[in-house]
């Protein structure tokens, strides 16, 4: 076997190893026995909270299982072939499981990347808010295309995404947003998103001058049902207004806003897209999920400084720089990965960003770090 080969191999090998390890391959089959014991307990939905968590659960060790076992199964099968191939002095044989070698490398590498996603909330659902930053129409309009941008990418993993509350620009564009999208390890994806996001580009609104825009992003996991959080009735005030849209795609259909301030951190959130109890309801969750952040930001010094970073939406606080004059350039400030296909970033090909991140640093491990882990 070539030494290009032996080096696909064993780096297939040692994304196996940490696939392996992070979901604990030996007692799998035994978890997943209990998981299908408890599943079959009628007793198991009288809770449907505890048993949806059930369910996700097994379902995601399930995934893990299979993901294992199929690229363990394809690289001895592919192995095999290249020395039957060898043996045989077939180069069409040889060619052709080398490729799929390669193939099996770039598959084994982002499986091992979700799988360092081992943070206490990365499983979770999220809530992803953005926010135009100074700057008028043309960081109102930025702010709309990252909100378009953040929907596709989601929607391209099959994630649910639904919008909480939006704010439009007075001439075009939105001053905010706010949307909880919920699917495997959708915070654990988005969190390295939190930040400053930089827009550089000849503005679209008949100025004809370069303008630099900018818009900040908030990422935090959607709280578990299990998880306790207690908000004292005094700490916060509960406002009730009239909503009102801008027409469109995203018009505001209801005229029961609420808004809920969390007095000792200054936390607020909105939601106005349902009824008023509702949006009490949704609101409600999403403080608790933002005051559950905050514990999380104490205890994980990474996620802490990420989040500290993002300060205002300015210069000086941005983590990626998007260019489309007088240049194509998306540049990630923090892990210097890079691309010119802007369209292809702003229509939601995320994935090398979020991957560069997690690779550099995964729940306050590096990669490296975590391969080593034993």
């Amino acid at each position: 076997m070539r030494a290009e080969m032996e080096n696909i191999v064993a780096a297939i090998e040692n994304s196996l190893k940490l696939l392996a390890q992070r979901m604990d391959w030996e007692t799998a089959p035994h978890r997943l026995e209990e998981m299908n014991a408890m599943i079959e307990d009628g007793d198991l939905w009288s809770d449907p909270a505890r048993a949806q968590k059930l369910m996700r659960e097994r379902q995601m060790l399930m995934d893990a299982v299979e993901t294992y076992t199929r690229i363990s199964r394809d690289l001895k099968d592919n192995v095999e072939l290249i020395e039957l191939g060898e043996m045989e002095d077939d180069k069409e044989v040889v060619a052709e499981a080398e490729g799929a070698l390669k193939a099996l490398k770039e598959v084994a590498a982002a499986k091992e990347l979700e799988a360092l996603l081992d943070g206490e909330a990365d499983g979770n659902d999220t809530f992803l808010e953005i926010n135009a930053g100074a700057g008028g129409t043309e960081a109102n309009d930025w702010a709309q295309m990252l909100q378009r941008m953040y929907v596709r990418w989601a929607e391209k993993r099959g994630f649910d995404v639904e919008l909480q509350s939006e704010e439009p620009g007075t001439e075009a564009g939105i001053k905010s947003c706010a949307y909880k999208i919920s699917g495997p390890n959708a915070y654990g994806w988005l969190k390295s998103e939190s930040g400053v996001h930089r827009l550089v580009r000849i503005s679209p609104f008949g100025k004809g001058t370069r303008e630099t825009s900018f818009a900040s992003v908030w990422v935090y996991p959607v709280v578990d049902d299990n998880i306790e959080i207690e908000v004292a009735a005094n700490d916060i005030r509960i406002d009730t207004y009239r909503s009102s849209g801008a027409g469109g795609q995203h018009v505001n259909t209801t005229d029961s806003a609420v808004r809920i301030t969390h007095k000792p951190t200054g936390i607020v959130v909105t939601s106005s897209e349902k009824s008023q109890h509702q949006n009490r309801d949704i609101a409600m969750k999403a403080l608790k999920s933002r005051l559950y952040q905050l514990e999380l930001d104490k205890r994980n010094a990474a996620i802490n400084a990420q989040h500290e970073a993002k300060g205002s939406a300015g210069w000086g606080n941005q983590i990626r720089s998007y260019v489309l004059q007088p240049y194509q350039m998306v540049k990630d400030l923090r892990t210097s990965h890079e691309t010119s296909d802007t369209q292809g970033v702003l229509d939601g090909d995320l994935d090398d960003f979020m991957a560069a991140t997690l690779a550099m640093d995964v729940a306050g491990k590096s990669r490296a770090d975590a391969r080593a882990e034993g």
